[in-house]
């Protein structure tokens, strides 16, 4: 783990603006917006139509990802009401073991602990978030990448993700991890400022 003020955002009304761009003004303005400090992610401002809007880190993503640690990442994502029940809370575990100062094997060992104790809520039917920002940055090949939708759903569901000529992608988040969800992207054609994205 790269020194810890290098994940931290020193301008909180620029973490704010950068999670609510994961989603169109319609929707992330009137969500709760966390921001990350020291200790973990903090409610920023409160909202009201069950939206979360708040910036990822890198230990979010698979244990195997190479920019695990990568500091430079911020994934704007604002997460539906569903998603921000039972979703969420594994962020927020990921981020509260990462801040303790866990190692990648420990942070692993601890969610494994968590989901064995059932100390994590169950998956809801429905949960999806938005990644729409053109500000995001999710890894050094990508940078931004692309404006995309994604579905929380289990592990043995099948959407035919992958597929040739499907338009469903297999994110590879919780594929080497104890969580018993499998992420499933959709390609938008819009950032959330709704001008055009490049076609993949």
């Amino acid at each position: 783990m790269a020194p810890l003020a290098q994940y931290l955002m020193a301008d909180r009304n620029a973490e704010i603006a950068l999670a609510r761009s994961a989603a169109p003004k319609a929707i992330s303005d009137d969500a709760t917006v966390l921001v990350l400090g020291p200790h973990g992610y903090i409610t920023a401002v409160k909202g009201k139509n069950g939206f979360v809007c708040l910036v990822d880190r890198g230990w979010t993503a698979q244990f195997d990802f190479p920019e695990f640690w990568n500091p430079k990442l911020r994934g704007p994502m604002c997460l539906n009401p569903q998603a921000a029940r039972s979703i969420l809370p594994i962020s927020l575990k990921r981020t509260e073991l990462a801040l303790a100062g866990r190692s990648k094997e420990q942070i692993l060992q601890g969610m494994k602990a968590a989901v064995a104790g059932k100390q994590l809520p169950p998956l809801e039917p429905g949960a999806m978030c938005y990644m729409l920002s053109k500000q995001g940055y999710l890894n050094d090949d990508v940078g931004h990448w692309m404006p995309h939708l994604m579905f929380y759903v289990p592990r043995d569901a099948d959407w035919g993700a992958d597929q040739p000529g499907s338009p469903v992608m297999l994110n590879p988040q919780f594929h080497d991890g104890p969580e018993p969800v499998k992420v499933m992207m959709v390609p938008a054609d819009k950032w959330s400022d709704g001008t055009p994205a490049p076609a993949m």
